[in-house]
């Protein structure tokens, strides 16, 4: 056919898309005038137009197997080789073309459809920003008005949102009240402030001794509890109820509180400073500067001890020839001193076996002995002071701890704030507290005392424990309950020693076959002698299925222990379901069931600690002699915080 011939492919490729150097030389020669004209450039769009139009006229079409469809153009992109425009040519005045051959790729309608396109797109864009711009400024112009009430529909929850119009008054000055720990109407003012929403700092004598002075010098007695409105005395619950009910406390607080704190007000508790402490409540042990020089002089090392390496120790006998050498005294007087060395907790046998005796038996002193890294009340060296009453130790804790919780947990106990708990001087105070812990006498504690003491140790355990371990991940988490310790009169109590080998009488923990002690173990003279099932309702694990944590007194534990199981049972402890002749009992009686007895018995016994509903439900249960279905509830282990 005249006018086409038959290329190879390489060629038709340089001829539709030219190669750099040909774009480089057109280039070159178009950048010769740099004064184009519009006439030069519609003349070169012409000719750019004929070569390809010619470009395309050269290639050879290849006609398509006739049983296979026809091509069909896109509408738009290609135009008729017959069209208008080249009526006059020499091409159409020649013979009838063939289906494919009648249409053509018309180049300047792509670039011109191209064109069209991106100028749309273009101004589509310039109007959305510019509608987004004069949205902006008409909203910052003209604000909407809010409703008082804003209400959200999120997949079938709503919502409701209350916008406060009136904005917060702003206190310049300082609340604070003088306190002391498990004050009724301490904690009525406390309750008081926070449901108002004002802060206000607590100075609680118990926590802070000190300020009782400052206390008596600013209100003329030691009564609690006693208000500041900055430097100005307010008074106690009596003038705070007496000025809520008539009405005006809100301006009270508006003109005592409008300038800002001068600095005679109480000042609050500040971060880190103990209190002074007097010479005869921090004394020396008699005994410490004996204790200082065998320190230095004994021989320490490791020894073979049936069939056995026991690490850090000394032999009895050369204790003794150091008491002698430094005492200038006889061999008698230093076995004596050895003894009281030994009862005052600062030297153990290695195996607890017997007291100190002269020849080739072992000791070790107590900073020595295996368990201490495990002990978290142990601060680098043991408290060498002379050891202070049991009973005076116990309350100083139990009252710190009380404070503790009116601070940072809710009124009903069920929610701690630990990590407040953490950062506060408060704790700061218990933690140096624990120490005087290490060489404490607990025989001389009565039974009432002890039971108190052992309580109260083992709910403010588990708050360290739960600030620096964490909470609990089931019943045999063994670094919760046994590997966290505390050094109590010279030996090791953890969670579990005091649970089960004090308070249960040496009885295994669920899950185990061991008993806490064994038959030479001297912690076992403090065992009580009888279980008492009341005390897992008076010990809280750090857990929301656990009783609340609470901190006992030696004079009414017994009627306290019976008031935390009845707020246990009537809360969360038991469900009645009379149509199913179900009850649905707490898990620590499955866990403790030895200390209960058999089902029956137990909710014979319950029925005394139940609400009038509850306990007529299971009365009737128990009373029309049919079988009582009893199932235990799921123990959630999650942090109560």
């Amino acid at each position: 056919m005249e006018g086409k011939i038959a290329i190879s492919a390489d060629e038709r490729k340089n001829k539709i898309f030219p190669t750099d150097s040909d774009q480089e030389q057109d280039i070159s020669v178009g950048n010769l005038d740099p004064f184009t004209t519009e006439n030069s450039e519609e003349k070169s769009e012409e000719r750019n137009i004929d070569v390809g139009r010619k470009m395309i006229r050269d290639v050879k079409v290849v006609q398509p197997h006739s049983q296979l469809p026809q091509p069909e153009a896109p509408p738009g992109l290609l135009s008729r080789s017959n069209s208008d425009e080249d009526s006059d040519d020499d091409v159409s005045k020649q013979k009838p073309k063939s289906a494919a051959e009648s249409f053509a790729v018309d180049m300047p309608a792509i670039g011109k459809l191209i064109r069209e396109r991106s100028n749309n797109f273009s101004a589509a864009f310039v109007k959305k920003i510019s509608s987004f711009r004069e949205n902006a400024e008409d909203a910052i112009l003209k604000p909407k008005s809010i409703p008082d009430v804003t209400e959200f529909n999120l997949s079938g929850l709503t919502v409701v949102v209350r916008l406060k119009n009136d904005e917060k008054k702003v206190i310049k000055g300082r609340i604070s009240f003088f306190s002391r720990s498990n004050c009724r109407d301490c904690t009525a003012v406390r309750r008081f402030f926070r449901e108002k929403g004002l802060k206000f700092v607590e100075i609680n004598i118990d926590v802070y001794p000190q300020r009782e002075k400052e206390l008596i010098d600013r209100t003329g007695s030691s009564s609690v509890p006693q208000i500041f409105f900055n430097e100005k005395l307010f008074g106690g619950l009596v003038a705070l109820n007496s000025l809520r009910n008539s009405g005006g406390f809100d301006s009270r607080l508006k003109e005592m509180l409008g300038s800002k704190c001068p600095d005679d007000a109480p000042a609050p508790p500040v971060y880190g400073f103990d209190d002074d402490v007097s010479d005869e409540e921090e004394s020396e042990d008699d005994m410490v500067g004996v204790v200082r020089v065998l320190r230095q002089r004994l021989p320490i090392q490791d020894r073979l001890m049936k069939m056995k390496i026991v690490k850090n120790c000394f032999a009895g006998s050369e204790m003794v020839e150091a008491l002698i050498q430094h005492l200038d005294c006889g061999r008698r007087k230093a076995i004596e001193i050895g003894k009281q060395l030994a009862s005052k907790h600062f030297i153990h046998h290695v195996f607890g076996e017997r007291d100190f005796e002269d020849g080739n038996h072992f000791y070790r002193f107590l900073e020595h002995e295996p368990f201490i890294p495990k002990c978290y009340n142990f601060r680098g060296s043991i408290n060498d002071g002379k050891p202070k009453p049991a009973a005076k130790v116990s309350e100083k804790l139990t009252k710190i701890m009380s404070a503790i919780l009116e601070a940072y947990a809710s009124d009903d106990r069920q929610h701690v704030d630990y990590i407040g708990i953490s950062n506060s001087e408060e704790f700061r105070r218990y933690v140096n507290l624990t120490q005087e812990l290490h060489r404490i006498n607990l025989h001389e504690l009565s039974t009432e005392e002890k039971l108190a003491f052992f309580l109260n140790l083992y709910n403010a355990m588990v708050i360290h424990a739960v600030i620096r371990i964490g909470h609990p991940g089931g019943i045999m988490d063994r670094k919760f309950f046994s590997d966290f310790q505390y050094l109590v009169g010279g030996h090791p109590y953890s969670l579990s020693i005091i649970k089960n080998g004090i308070l249960r009488n040496n009885r295994r923990p669920p899950y185990s076959l061991v008993k806490p002690f064994g038959s030479g173990d001297k912690r076992l003279e403090l065992a009580f002698a009888k279980g008492i099932p009341l005390v897992h309702f008076g010990l809280c694990d750090g857990t929301r299925s656990s009783p609340t944590v609470r901190f006992f007194t030696p004079q009414g534990v017994e009627a306290e222990l019976r008031c935390a199981a009845r707020e246990f049972f009537r809360s969360v402890g038991i469900e009645v379901n009379l149509d199913k002749r179900t009850v649905h009992l707490t898990r620590i009686i499955k866990l403790f069931n030895s200390d209960f007895g058999q089902e029956k018995e137990i909710l014979k016994w319950i029925i005394s600690y139940l609400d009038a509903t509850k306990a007529g439900l299971l009365t009737h249960l128990l009373s029309d002699g049919a079988p009582i279905h009893v199932e235990y509830m799921n123990y959630d282990w999650s942090v109560n915080t």
